[in-house]
């Protein structure tokens, strides 16, 4: 199919035309359609010969919002019922139309304000806001107003001009043809008359149009002036509205706060109890009344008024502490953890806000991966080329960034509330994988990070790569406000051609001190999209169970698969807190890339719609929804910097003091970052090379050994049980931080922090540590 002439890069008026395909529905997909950019409107059409009479569909740029999809795809909606799924031809004419619509929508946005008082000059009582301008809004409307009049009058004087000049012109030929001329005069005569007669035709349906349009224009008029007036009307109407709900707002938190002094006051005194207790009843039966979102798997709706107040003393309960938790957390300083009021405060460690920005050098991954379809990823010789500039070690640390929840998870009197933050601490840690298309750096066997962030944020982080086949690293988190968190994660991967799939193995344990709480929960599948062609992106898909094994309580999250024909948004994360019976105390909802909510359910029931398999769905009748979790935005210019955040920015800066095998030290991760990417590829091979040396020396003295301790009858004797014993590599590497040991929990063979890597730092001794890099 021939396209049309590409519209220019910088339309020079406010209107843009063009083709471009638009989603019609699961049948037809995109069709072809033609689309009108003017005066902040966006319409569109079947064919160009539609626009005279036919509009399929208009869009106002002024309240809508545009997002980008991938190379060629767009997305325009206003928030309501409109909303377009648009393709252009290309990526360029995307971008061509992308430029168009945002400096329509700015231009559309400014003229809003103007439109909206505009209004008040069709309506003398309607009156104008003090302090907002008005005076000068209407001076400009006025000054327009007067403007179109002239140029009306000027359009009617013309056509008086017109109409007298045509006639005398037609008198004038009439004459000329009455004197009877032959020869030459006479045909130039009639070829004159002949003009004249077509320039009248043009002209009368000149003034026929300009008539026409005036009629219209103030047929039109009377009705904007309606639909602008009904529009300030609703405005108000809302504006009473709103006003009403700020007075019930500020009255509800008088009344929750009396309510709650009254509790505290009936702890003391007993005789007062059952009273104070209705009137907290009632402040909670005002205060939770919506639901929140529905989920593929359950359904929630707002809990009925009586219900809640048949359990009034649970809810009660429930809404004091959470309230008394959040104050606190919100009162309190977390930046800086004081032993006592007279210690002095030392000041910060200002972290960098930037990093060079990543070269633009180009290589072709199939070209390189082609040849290696279901290998193990880590075994693959990679470039530096596809990395970012900071190692697994680093990566794995970045699960601390949202450590905020935790924190507040420690205060929870609620091992159930508690189990919410954990929950939300969980899905937090995928929030930073959303434009993070680039692999970090395998790490070294050996190879250390530590993340000292005690004064900041009272935490202390040490990883160790304790294995490289497979490649495991150990982790281990102490914090000052409560907490111990720790987890040994092996990544497994294959490349299946399309897609990429990651799966880490192993198991994270937070532990709570005061409550002696302690949970343990596993990661998701990662799975990368787009390999061979199209843009790179990824999607977390998978279920979670979250389990505390102090008090028996379950969280069970699931992670949605991202599917072209779901109407859920995408990468959706829905759950339920449920006690050691099974009953259901929470439900969280949201997304793994923006925030996650939670709801106290009051109560659940089988029924709604059939699910998947003919199973009924979970009705779970719950109170308002509150958040838990928000992601926060990327620093400025992460596009340029491999979309780290701020937290990610700081991991790699150099650090006096660490172990000679940390991280920072690394110098191919360095070479990288400073934008060196040939030196680190040759760096990388290096320091790889160095890596196998050193095992094939371990397996020889690890072989010496046996021969050593072993006689040969023994390994005789094993080689029978055991052949595979007579030619397997034994590799005696132990880790330097971390013993290996079985989990009392899981079970499971796991390396453990053994202590004294902080007392080590401490004393500026580090000759145990080996020379890996």
């Amino acid at each position: 199919m021939s396209e049309p002439k590409t519209p220019t890069p910088t339309p020079p008026s406010d209107t843009y035309k063009g083709w471009v395909f638009k989603w019609t529905n699961y049948l037809k997909g995109y069709q072809r359609r033609w689309f009108v950019l003017s005066n902040g409107l966006l319409s569109y059409y079947r064919t160009q010969a539609e626009m005279g009479h036919t509009c399929r569909g208009t869009i106002n740029l002024a309240t809508a919002t545009i997002t980008v999809d991938d190379a060629c795809n767009f997305v325009i909606s206003n928030g309501g019922a409109q909303t377009y799924h648009l393709k252009a031809s290309c990526e360029v004419e995307r971008q061509r139309w992308i430029t168009a619509l945002e400096l329509a929508k700015a231009k559309a946005a400014r003229m809003q304000p103007e439109s909206d008082d505009s209004g008040d000059d069709f309506s003398s009582s309607a009156p104008v806001a003090p302090g907002q301008g008005g005076g000068s809004h209407n001076s400009e409307v006025q000054s327009a107003l007067r403007t179109l009049g002239s140029k009306v009058q000027d359009l009617s004087t013309c056509n008086d001009l017109i109409s007298k000049h045509g006639s005398a012109l037609q008198r004038s030929l009439s004459e000329l043809d009455s004197l009877r001329l032959t020869g030459e005069a006479a045909d130039k005569i009639r070829q004159v008359t002949e003009r004249a007669t077509l320039f009248r035709i043009t002209s009368n349906a000149m003034i026929n149009a300009c008539r026409d349009f005036l009629t219209l224009a103030q047929t039109h008029s009377k009705r904007w002036q309606k639909a602008l007036q009904a529009e300030r009307e609703q405005r108000v109407r809302l504006e009473e509205t709103l006003e009403q709900l700020a007075k019930q707002h500020n009255h509800l938190e008088r009344a929750f706060r009396g309510a709650s002094q009254a509790n505290a006051s009936a702890d003391n005194k007993s005789a007062d109890g059952p009273g104070k207790g209705e009137a907290s009843d009632e402040d909670d039966d005002n205060e939770f009344f919506d639901a929140m979102e529905e989920a593929p798997e359950f359904i929630t709706v707002p809990a009925d008024p009586q219900l809640h107040k048949r359990s009034s003393s649970n809810v009660s309960g429930f809404n004091t502490e959470m309230c008394s938790d959040d104050q606190s957390l919100n009162e309190e300083p977390l930046v800086i953890n004081q032993e006592s009021p007279s210690q002095e405060l030392v000041p910060l460690k200002k972290r960098r806000t930037r990093i060079p920005d990543k070269p633009n050098y180009s290589l072709n991954l199939w070209s390189i991966m082609k040849n290696c379809i279901g290998k193990e990823l880590s075994k693959i010789p990679m470039p530096v080329n596809f990395n970012e500039p900071i190692s697994m070690l680093q990566r794995l640390s970045e699960d601390l960034e949202y450590h905020e929840l935790l924190d507040k998870a420690a205060k929870c009197h609620s091992s159930l509330e508690q189990m919410c933050y954990v929950a939300a601490f969980s899905v937090s840690s995928y929030s930073t994988t959303v434009y993070r298309t680039g692999k970090p750096f395998n790490p070294l066997l050996g190879e250390t990070y530590e993340l000292d962030r005690q004064r900041e944020s009272g935490y202390r982080s040490l990883c160790e790569q304790v294995s490289h086949h497979p490649p495991a690293a150990a982790h281990h988190v102490i914090s000052d406000r409560g907490w111990t968190l720790r987890q040994e994660i092996t990544v497994a991967s294959k490349f299946r051609g399309k897609y990429l799939s990651i799966m880490p193995l192993g198991t994270i344990h937070a532990i709570f001190g005061k409550s002696n709480n302690h949970y343990t929960w596993k990661k998701v599948t990662t799975t990368v999209h787009n390999i061979i062609v199209g843009k790179l992106w990824i999607d977390q898909s998978g279920e979670i169970d979250i389990v505390n094994h102090t008090t028996g309580d379950r969280c069970h999250l699931k992670f949605a698969p991202y599917s072209y024909f779901s109407r859920d948004v995408a990468r959706k994360v829905t759950g339920v807190v449920m006690d050691k019976d099974g009953k259901a105390h929470y439900v969280l909802s949201g997304t793994w890339d923006e925030k996650m909510e939670f709801s106290r359910v009051m109560q659940s029931s089988r029924g709604g719609e059939n699910g998947t398999e003919g199973k009924q769905k979970t009705v779970y009748q719950t109170l308002k929804a509150r958040e838990v979790w928000r992601r926060n935005p990327l620093p400025e210019g992460a596009e340029t910097m491999y979309y780290f955040t701020a937290l990610a920015l700081t991991l790699n800066e150099p650090e006096e003091g660490v172990a000679p095998t940390d991280s920072r030290r690394r110098p191919d991760q360095r070479l990288m970052e400073d934008g060196r990417w040939e030196e680190a590829n040759a760096e990388k091979q290096r320091l790889e090379e160095k890596q196998r040396s050193a095992r094939r020396e371990r397996e020889r003295e690890a072989a010496n050994q046996r021969t050593a301790s072993q006689s040969e009858e023994a390994v005789d004797e094993d080689s029978l049980t055991d052949p595979s014993l007579k030619n397997a590599p034994h590799d005696n590497y132990q880790a330097m931080w971390f013993d290996s040991c079985t989990d009392e929990v899981t079970g499971d063979q796991v390396h453990i922090y053994k202590g004294g890597y902080w007392e080590t730092k401490d004393r500026g001794s580090w000759e145990g540590c080996a020379n890996i890099f």
